[in-house]
């Protein structure tokens, strides 16, 4: 029989509120993870998993995409939500063809996402057919079949998109985007468009490469490191151990964040005895509580703090040296920074000019500072501005291609960062398409495709057609969700690679499969050998996972034989590509990667080093700036930020700690006070008195457009110490907020870090 998960949803409301906590993991998180697995696993799969998370001979964690340390690691080499995140893939429940009996389309697309979640692994291929109101079971190569038959009906290959989400590994990515330029599009959004794309565009044009240049060695030895719109306390609580680590070795730690969070404030690390029985480590030095956008602003404010104190003492603030030889546009950047006003640098940040100071000074002192953010810098309108001008303030210094200094965007999901460095992206390079091209004997699309966005409106405007992801939530993870779900309802084929349930199996199309995969957890056989794959991490780290479980059922298959397996249904048996080889022996994919794709030459064999092996960066490998200048690039931009209009809230959205991404873990968010629901809205306590409103009240959240508003209901006011005039809600029950147009200039990533709402008193 089946092992189910809850059979009933939850009721919303049922919110208490407990103060909020001022330090992260210690014994409660150890605790938290192993009643989370147990009630999962089960004792004998709870200890074959957790011991192998992260180690050098197991499986890369499903979660974050943190790195390894490359030398000892620990017994537990992993945090409470890479727990929890290991136990719901690796869980004993299962969503078999007899659930789906029971439960019809219309009934499951009422259910939240936490409940579909808890059912647990999806066990067989499922199809709704046309007009049915159940899914049904299908074999494998019927399946295939449908798919080819509606990919070669389409009046051309940019009526399909295909999404990808991190948790893909580079060998599947890698064959992915072979069969997408294989049957002739470059519609390849992922969640990088959804999250990091910033990042990408903002270090691409400034250094000449989309990813971060420092290690988490380098981390250990900085003197001074910046941690920006970042949560690591509930993201991806290993670096709390490495700030800790640095803070040891004297690093000073300054935290930039609109809300005070736990992890940020204090660490407990359970593997001390110190975070046991003591108190364990006060991480930031400061905390500058930023309002909500007003990071461009702090960053201008500092780089003319900086130029001042040159002025003051020539030679002993800039490194002259570094610029004359490696920068470009350092004059027209200095001539903008001192046209700054500080009075305006005041009013958008709500910091003091002794903490603007006082921050300059920690920049001018330190001989090594690192630069960390994530979401909170990325979802801005001018977030690409906003990284343009944190990485402007490290060439002001030096900072970039020496020990312990340099950019980090630590990257929300594990492999995201590999996914691209295997060609998933809507607009590769030159380059990658004549590299493939070589190895395969094909010809590449070279008009670029589709990103997230920009494919929900081909799907809301009919110019798509079939909608496949390999992996991910992509409803729940995108935008606008009334005009997302009609974009995927519209089409004539979706499908679905999933290792679980999620609210976008109940958004069909016309026709609709959902593919059961296997995960990171489960033991990979093609014929009778043992598979491995790689993944990459924030660093830039290569490294094996090898999965040791026994799958829950005999028909999962894994992403690269499905895949192949479509390959050969689409385009027959003498197609170019080998794929039947390369479903049989990953080795083979390795092979075509160390020719196609840039740093991977020997893959297979540096692959199985201990710690794998790194790729080439350029800019930190010997400061060489592949750019169009040839040199790292100081970028001028306009001050932009969000003020708050009258009787109205700048809103974020964020996740919980009981949550990664799109998938909730739970109910609560201890670090928040938070227990027992989702649907709450954090408010600053003058906020709340002067909108006539009381802690506790419930409320609707409304965001007001051109075209219109957009609304959530029954939210439960919570008394915060949010920035007056911010608030702060949980994605995505907040997504229906943010119109599929409200994206970043250049990034085109969706805002969802400012949005200017009004609170209304539910009816």
């Amino acid at each position: 029989m089946p092992r189910r998960g809850p059979a009933n949803d939850i009721d919303e409301q049922q919110v208490e509120v407990t103060p909020a906590k001022t330090k992260a993991a210690g014994v409660t998180a150890v605790m938290v993870s192993m009643r989370r697995s147990l009630e999962q696993m089960g004792v004998l799969r709870t200890t074959r998993t957790l011991t192998r998370v992260n180690q050098h001979d197991g499986f890369d964690c499903p979660g974050c995409a943190w790195p390894e340390p490359t030398g000892h690691r620990r017994p537990a080499e992993f945090c409470e939500n890479g727990a929890k995140a290991v136990a719901e893939e690796a869980t004993l429940r299962t969503v078999a063809p007899e659930f789906f009996a029971e439960h019809s389309v219309e009934e499951l697309a009422t259910k939240s996402g936490y409940w579909l979640g808890q059912q647990g692994r999806l066990t067989h291929p499922m199809v709704l057919r046309p007009g049915a109101t159940h899914y049904t079971p299908i074999e494998w190569d019927d399946a295939y079949a449908l798919i080819a038959d509606h990919l070669r009906g389409l009046a051309s290959p940019d009526e399909a998109v295909f999404y990808t989400s991190g948790r893909t590994s580079n060998e599947a990515a890698f064959l992915y985007q072979l069969l997408v330029r294989s049957f002739g599009t470059n519609n390849l959004p992922d969640c990088s468009n959804m999250c990091h794309e910033s990042s990408g565009s903002a270090l691409t044009a400034s250094i000449g490469i989309g990813k971060g240049s420092v290690s988490i060695d380098d981390v250990a030895m900085a003197d001074l490191i910046v941690v920006a719109g970042q949560n690591p306390g509930t993201n991806h609580p290993r670096m709390l151990s490495v700030l800790e680590t640095a803070k040891r070795n004297g690093a000073k730690i300054i935290a930039v964040n609109p809300l005070p969070e736990a992890g940020l404030l204090g660490f407990r690390d359970p593997q001390r005895v110190s975070g046991v029985v003591g108190h364990g480590t006060a991480i930031a030095d400061e905390f500058l509580q930023i309002r909500i956008g007003g990071d461009m602003a702090l960053f201008q404010g500092l780089g003319r703090l900086l130029l001042e104190a040159e002025d003051a003492a020539p030679g002993t603030v800039l490194d002259r040296d570094f610029i004359d030889a490696h920068c470009a546009g350092f004059d027209e950047y200095a001539a903008h920074l001192r046209a700054v006003d500080l009075d305006t640098v005041i009013e958008a940040t709500g910091l003091t000019r002794a903490q603007l100071g006082d921050t300059a000074r920690a920049l001018i002192t330190s001989e090594r500072t690192i630069f960390c953010w994530a979401m909170g810098l990325t979802q801005h309108r001018h977030a690409v501005a906003t990284i343009e001008e944190a990485t402007n303030l490290l060439l002001l210094r030096g900072m970039i291609g020496k020990p312990g200094a340099g950019v980090c965007p630590v990257r929300g999901h594990s492999n995201v960062q590999g996914d691209r460095t295997m060609g998933i992206f809507e607009r590769m390079p030159e380059s990658f398409l004549a590299a493939l091209d070589l190895e395969f004997g094909m010809t590449s699309p070279r008009a670029h495709g589709f990103d997230t966005v920009d494919s929900i409106r081909a799907m809301r405007d009919g110019r798509a057609k079939v909608f496949f992801a390999m992996g991910g939530n992509f409803v729940a993870a995108t935008p606008d969700t009334d005009v997302t779900e009609a974009a995927l309802r519209s089409c004539e084929l979706t499908v679905q690679i999933s290792t679980k349930l999620n609210r976008s199996h109940v958004v069909p199309g016309t026709v609709a499969l959902i593919l059961p995969t296997l995960g990171r957890t489960d033991l990979d056989l093609q014929g009778n050998a043992k598979q491995h794959v790689s993944v990459e991490d924030s660093m830039s780290m290569v490294h094996l996972s090898t999965g040791r479980l026994k799958p829950v059922s005999d028909h999962l298959r894994s992403e690269v034989a499905i895949v192949c397996q479509l390959a050969k249904a689409l385009f027959g048996p003498d197609h170019n590509v080998p794929w039947a080889e390369f479903e049989a022996d990953y080795d083979r994919v390795r092979d075509s990667i160390s020719r196609v794709v840039p740093g991977c030459t020997d893959y297979n064999e540096r692959v199985r080093d201990r710690n794998g092996f790194l790729l080439p960066h350029p800019p930190r490998d010997s400061r060489e700036f592949h750019t169009a200048s040839g040199k790292a690039n100081f970028a001028v931009n306009e001050l932009s930020w969000v003020s708050t209009p009258a009787g109205r809230l700048i809103l974020q959205t964020l996740r919980s700690h009981d949550q990664y991404n799109t998938t909730i873990y739970g109910l609560d968010d201890r670090y928040r006070g938070v227990k027992g629901g989702r649907k709450v809205v954090f408010v600053n306590p003058a906020d709340i008195e002067e909108l006539g409103f009381a802690d506790g009240d419930i409320v609707d959240v409304v965001s007001e457009w051109d075209d219109g508003e957009r609304r959530v209901e029954g939210f439960r006011i919570v008394e915060y110490a949010t920035p007056k005039g911010n608030a702060a809600a949980y994605y995505p029950e907040t997504n229906p907020l943010i119109p599929l147009d409200h994206v970043a200039e250049k990034s085109n990533t969706p805002v969802s870090k400012a949005i200017v709402v009004r609170l209304e008193r539910a009816t």
